[in-house]
């Protein structure tokens, strides 16, 4: 290899497509990104795929030295529902994991599978579908993630990796592959909808991280506008949770993740399997196909966001145009003043539906009451203190079955400002936090890391080994512990936030 060389991730995030190149050593060498957001249309979450073309092209645009990139990897939002015919035209617009319209689907396929099937996964959105009758789905060829999609799109592979498939279907831990029970299950359930194919059929090959995908084809340069060249090998395409995963080093056993942006969720690589399924835990997959408990909640930081735009307009009244990024430093750090339970304040960040609470729906509200302290610091630790209660309450099940958990990381936007959401997140979760300096990467340097991993990787050198011994083997970081006060003062916010979750759903059916 050239001394040069470097390695590029492609991440398609909720808010943001990133781009993020790594040298030969894992440092972060340059990074570009796009901002682009869901829209609502005709009742579903979408993204526009001709956006997320302009968008990849802009963030990479922005990396250096593109010529030198010696391997690359895509990855992006997980699960949703993204349906072909035999040309690779797209039969309906993208449905995002946001997406709460698959109950009657997702409630079928676990009781027939006796497995938990999310309404975010792509079997609950085709099934859903056929339930539908939608005219669309006997002309189906080809069903895949926007990670895949992009992925075949500059390679000419259908296929994804193991992680970012066992978000589409079961994936069985002994084969590293689709549960064949279930496929034929599957096939079983929709036989009398005279399918013209079986749903293997339609899921891309899965791959297990190291193995080569393809190469960037011809096709795949002409869709970038020359910015990469033809022949780069790449990396099995990955969903988020699986380049969080690598980001963090936390794909052992008995360790977890927490990642946290417009979406939070936590991710535990388990030892034994559970005792029983449960709807608010997801069994996916490490990108090597480890079973991992998966807690997915949808709401995160976008109404914190909103409400931080709102603060801002009202600055700027006042002439003040403090950059984006002081901003939520400064009001991130204000709301360490504040009291430990946030003073009797509640904040639901419920933008859309919440499966772990069971809401199809979502009402952003601030609740108080009229003894509350209604303070700046109050109402900033109470935004802060809502992107983690739900997760919390998924994570409370796994407790539950004495799911051993060594070490959190966290990674993610919400990470951003050192100190903060990690103090609230040790004592939400009840365990040492731990943030690495590439806490604000996550899942495009991961993604990066696979693809290096990819062309670097020594003969059986495990993923985990490659982490352990060349990556993370000098990287710096900081572990919180859960701060006793903090604790209690969160646990009394969260018995606030569960009793009055029926004034959310009140909010829901009048609203």
């Amino acid at each position: 290899m050239k001394k040069m060389d470097i390695f590029l991730g492609l991440e398609l995030g909720s808010t943001r497509i990133k781009a993020v190149a790594i040298d030969q050593t894992h440092s972060l060498a340059s990074s570009g990104s796009y901002t682009w957001k869901s829209n609502l249309e005709n009742g579903l979450w979408t993204y526009s795929l001709e956006e997320a073309w302009v968008g990849i092209k802009n963030a990479i645009s922005a990396i250096e030295d593109r010529q030198a990139v010696a391997g690359i990897g895509v990855s992006a939002m997980m699960h949703g529902y993204l349906v072909f015919d035999s040309q690779w035209q797209l039969l309906t617009p993208f449905r995002t994991w946001q997406n709460t319209v698959t109950g009657e689907a997702a409630e079928k396929l676990t009781e027939l599978f006796q497995f938990n099937i999310p309404q975010r996964w792509s079997v609950a959105h085709l099934y859903q579908a056929i339930l539908n009758r939608e005219e669309h789905v006997s002309r189906i060829a080809h069903i895949t993630t926007l990670a895949g999609y992009v992925h075949y799109m500059l390679t000419g592979e259908h296929a994804v990796g193991v992680g970012e498939a066992s978000g589409m279907f079961p994936i069985d831990p002994n084969t590293g592959d689709y549960d064949a029970d279930m496929l034929t299950a599957f096939d079983t359930l929709t036989r009398q909808t005279s399918m013209p194919w079986k749903v293997g059929e339609l899921l891309p090959r899965v791959l297990k991280a190291g193995e080569n995908a393809g190469f960037l084809t011809e096709k795949g340069e002409k869709l970038l506008d020359g910015l990469l060249s033809v022949g780069i090998p790449f990396a099995p395409a990955e969903g988020d949770a699986g380049t969080g995963m690598v980001a963090t080093n936390a794909i052992a056993a008995r360790s977890g993740n927490i990642s946290a942006g417009t979406s939070i969720f936590s991710m535990v690589v388990l030892e034994k399997p559970l005792a029983k399924h449960y709807s608010e835990i997801d069994i996916v997959t490490t990108p090597e196909g480890k079973p991992v408990a998966m807690v997915h909640c949808n709401n995160c930081t976008n109404d914190l966001n909103a409400w931080i735009n709102v603060l801002e307009e009202t600055a700027v009244l006042f002439g003040a145009c403090p950059k984006k990024g002081e901003l939520f430093e400064k009001l991130y750090r204000k709301s360490l003043e504040g009291d430990h339970d946030a003073g009797g304040l509640v904040v639901y960040n419920y933008i859309s539906g919440e499966s772990v609470t069971h809401f199809d729906e979502g009402r952003p509200m601030v609740i108080r009451c009229p003894e509350s302290e209604f303070t700046l610091a109050n109402f900033l630790r109470a935004q802060l203190y809502s992107t983690m209660a739900t997760l919390r309450i998924g994570m409370d099940i796994l407790s539950g079955e004495n799911v051993a958990i060594d070490r959190l990381m966290g990674h993610g936007g919400l990470f951003k400002t050192p100190g903060v959401a990690q103090v609230y997140m040790a004592a939400a979760c009840r365990v040492p936090i731990t943030c690495m300096e590439t806490a604000g990467e996550g899942g495009p340097y991961g993604m990066a890391v696979l693809a290096a991993y990819s062309v670097q990787r020594a003969q059986n050198e495990t993923l985990d080994d490659y982490l352990q011994n060349r990556v993370f083997v000098s990287s710096s970081s900081v572990t919180l512990t859960p701060d006793e006060e903090i604790v209690e003062g969160f646990e009394r916010y969260l018995t606030l936030f569960k009793n009055a979750l029926v004034v959310e759903q009140a909010a829901i059916n009048n609203i």
